[in-house]
């Protein structure tokens, strides 16, 4: 009988023999060693092996037995039968056998580490059934750490065969229809990495969200990563573009730093009973990234070689040691929820109304459910709860389960994107709104309430139970339009979820939007810091701590909204508009009073153009324009396509244009195209002379019409009078398409009129525009009534 297998003797046709995760983890390093993905090495025991040591004094007969009657939904009950069999399992010694071979194998180990006396072990578990292809077991048996000697060893072995008998693991092989003799445990022995002493993370090749699969999703906090599976710590997040990885560009997508106010380190001892102790970070350790940007980027080329490889969507742990610097992959299963979703169906859920916002988190599954809020202290208060129920807890582990498959939603005080509550709501189909911090006490037991999680990264709790409806489009059905349906998009949190709709590219990316959502601070501060007031200046160093100077931050926190959207909807294009601030809003960045005048009406101010060409602008723009060189040239996505707004007279035009050129932005260079918002009359009666600098024209509807008809469109006493079908507006439109189709330039429009009017949506086809860029909860709506019905 085989009783162990070398890690670098398995593969994946050793599942049936050493489990799902042994056996990945046995693959990955007989096969992914030469593309640099490093696991730590060992040995697994067999299935074998476990069920000989089952069936050894009839053990498993009298396992089979207890669980033959039971009703795995009384808790009670479940608690008393599985705590039974784990202590018959726990008294039973290993076969002599086995127990040689281990402790000769475990010779093997210690013989070829170059820190015999310091070296500590990870003792897994790996069940027969583990990580299939539509069922996720992870979490459900028990690991074991920094086990030193090989006595605690072999007892971490004997309690990890008997987690395959965890009350949660009895429930779920219940629940999801696995027979439980056809099971098996293999106990999995690698070095350990001590991330205690480093950091750790998991990773996903596919946004667990949106289901968007051309990033890398990576989290990542100091010390043991089970503080970011169970959601006690708020780690920082990074995307990496898959394509920018394959071609050797700059490839990271954003970064977002997360507080990672405690990590999870080892309290003392190598023994079994070794205890975590969760410990605070020091500040200037939780102001800057917990890993570098080379090491996301190796962390990425490591997922996409694991993706590559298995030929699926992966769900990756990963550790760096604090010893000797390196990261290691310490576990890779297949992601089993955004992965079997029907990407020929768009399923939107729409909410009708709001209410009052009792608290908001992380938004996690991008639903929407009601019911009566029931705050639960622990599973053992799973009688109170009934069907329907919103669970309301701190956080929640494997043993929550049976209780989160009877609810409408989810809600929970801690955790982030990958905790469990996160992991197993996706998995339910449930929405869940993670880390609200005040949840079991803003919330009170019996009050219907709504939880959405349909915008953005926000999830919202609204009071009461608000009307929503779940609407499905059969993309395999939408015919082709007549014109290129472009998006509207403004923070780039969405740009996933976005993408996913039927789309030409991106009519207007709104760089105002990156700049208020990501920043915050008026540029000008951000360059003036060391002559700012002292509460000032700690605030921005604050914001910009982990970026290394103001200006980088400014420069790659733009970089990053950008190229968030750019890869979402790549290859098409995406126009990014340079910020149209007025003075009144730039005011209200953190800063923007020490520089913006007073100005009667800022809709007519200093903006757009003139801004950019003013002395006391000029840096800003620079800071604009080295961001959008960087996404184009050093992230390679040059589908994105730029555009001036609000240009007043053909002499600002070309003066902006030979200012882009002073940045590196030329027109042509790289394929570059220079856009111009065209919503001035000027740009109208004096169309050739624009175009005579740029390549086409996007349509600002919104202020061209109020500079047509002399309408305020912020005034209540005449915004009656505003409407983009008037016929003068309608003359000037006719006039800009014609003029455009003439000389062969792209036009398109990116005014909120066709979005609030499918009759002008419909004139503008009639006219032969381009392009339309519609708000994105238009986009479905408009396709269909411009090609005929496909929802249902």
């Amino acid at each position: 009988m085989v009783n162990i297998l070398w890690f670098d003797d398995t593969t994946l046709a050793d599942m049936a023999a050493v489990g799902g995760k042994n056996a990945s983890l046995g693959e990955m390093v007989t096969h992914l060693s030469a593309a640099k993905v490093r696991v730590p090495g060992g040995f697994a025991t067999t299935a074998e092996a476990y069920r000989s040591f089952l069936a050894e004094r009839g053990l498993d007969r009298r396992i089979w037995s207890a669980l033959e009657a039971l009703e795995v939904d009384d808790v009670g009950e479940l608690a008393r039968v599985g705590t039974q069999i784990r202590s018959w399992i726990h008294d039973q010694p290993l076969s002599e056998g086995l127990e040689h071979d281990i402790r000769e194998a475990y010779t093997r180990l210690i013989a070829r580490d170059p820190d015999p006396e310091g070296v500590t072990w990870a003792v897994r578990s790996s069940a027969t059934a583990e990580d299939l292809p539509d069922a996720s077991f992870a979490g459900q048996q028990e690991t074991y750490l920094n086990i030193g000697g090989v006595d605690n060893l072999l007892s971490a072995i004997r309690r990890v065969f008997a987690s395959l008998y965890n009350d949660r693991a009895i429930a779920y092989r219940v629940h999801h229809g696995f027979t439980h003799h056809e099971v098996a445990l293999s106990a999995g022995v690698q070095r350990m990495v001590r991330s205690d002493i480093g950091t750790s993370g998991v990773m996903f090749t596919v946004d667990t969200e949106t289901g968007f699969d051309e990033a890398v999703f990576i989290t990542s906090a100091y010390g043991l990563g089970e503080a970011v599976v169970q959601g006690v710590v708020n780690p920082d997040e990074f995307y990496v573009y898959k394509p920018g990885l394959r071609r050797g560009d700059e490839a990271i997508l954003s970064r977002t730093l997360g507080d990672k106010a405690v990590a999870m380190r080892y309290s003392s001892g190598l023994s079994l009973e070794s205890s975590t102790v969760l410990e605070g970070v020091a500040s200037a350790e939780r102001s800057r990234f917990s890993i570098t940007d080379e090491e996301v980027t190796e962390l990425g080329r490591c997922a996409l070689a694991i993706e590559d490889h298995y030929g699926r969507p992966m769900d990756i742990e990963w550790a760096r040691d604090g010893v000797d610097g390196r990261v290691y992959i310490l576990q890779a299963r297949p992601e089993t929820v955004v992965s079997r979703t029907k990407r020929q169906e768009l399923r939107r859920f729409v909410l009708h109304g709001r209410g009052e916002v009792l608290t908001t988190g992380r938004a996690i599954g991008q639903r929407i459910g009601t019911g009566p809020v029931r705050v639960l202290r622990s599973p053992a208060d799973m009688h109170l709860f009934q069907p329907g129920d919103v669970l309301v807890a701190e956080i929640t582990d494997p043993d929550w389960e049976p209780i989160m498959k009877r609810a409408s939603a989810i809600v929970t005080e801690r955790g982030g994107r990958t905790c469990h509550a996160a992991i197993l709501a996706r998995e339910l189909g449930l929405p869940a709104v993670v880390g609200t911090g005040d949840a079991t006490t803003i919330l009170a037991n019996g009050e219907h309430v709504t939880v959405s999680c349909t915008e953005g990264d926000n999830g919202i709790v609204y009071a009461g139970a608000l009307p929503f409806e779940e609407v499905v489009t059969d993309l395999e059905q939408l015919p082709v339009p007549p014109v290129k349906i472009m998006m509207n998009v403004g923070t780039p949190d969405k740009a996933f979820s976005f993408s996913q709709l039927p789309h030409h590219g991106v009519g207007l990316a709104r760089m105002e939007f990156i700049i208020n959502h990501q920043i915050g601070v008026h540029p000008r501060a951000l360059l003036a810091r060391d002559a700012l007031p002292d509460e000032l200046g700690e605030e921005i160093d604050r914001r910009v701590q982990a970026y290394g100077s103001p200006r980088e931050f400014f420069v790659r926190r733009v970089a990053e909204g950008v190229s968030t959207i750019a890869a979402s909807f790549a290859p098409e294009r995406v126009i990014v508009r340079f910020s149209d601030f007025k003075t009144n809003e730039y005011a209200k960045l953190l800063g923007g009073e020490l520089y913006e005048p007073q100005e009667e009406n800022p809709m007519l101010g200093y903006r757009g153009a003139s801004r950019y060409l003013s002395e006391n602008f000029r840096e800003c723009f620079a800071m604009e324009c080295q961001a959008l060189r960087f996404v184009r040239e050093e992230m390679g996505l040059e589908n994105v396509a730029i555009m001036v707004p609000f240009v007043r007279t053909v002499e600002e035009a070309a003066a902006v244009v030979e200012l882009l050129a002073s940045h590196g932005l030329r027109r042509g260079e790289l394929g570059l195209e220079i856009m111009m918002m065209c919503e001035v009359p000027s740009n109208v009666l004096l169309v050739d002379e624009f175009l005579e600098h740029f390549d086409g024209f996007s349509i600002g509807s919104n202020d061209l019409t109020q500079l047509v008809l002399g309408v305020d469109r912020g005034s209540d006493l005449v915004s009656h009078l505003f409407d983009e079908r008037n016929p003068a507006v309608l003359k000037m439109l006719t006039s800009v398409i014609d003029a455009c189709r003439s000389r062969g330039k792209y036009v398109g429009i990116c005014g909120q009129g066709p979005s609030d009017h499918p009759d002008l949506a419909r004139w503008l086809v009639a006219q032969g525009i381009e392009s339309i860029s519609l708000t994105p909860d238009t986009v479905v709506q408009t396709w269909v009534d411009l090609t005929g019905k496909a929802d249902r």
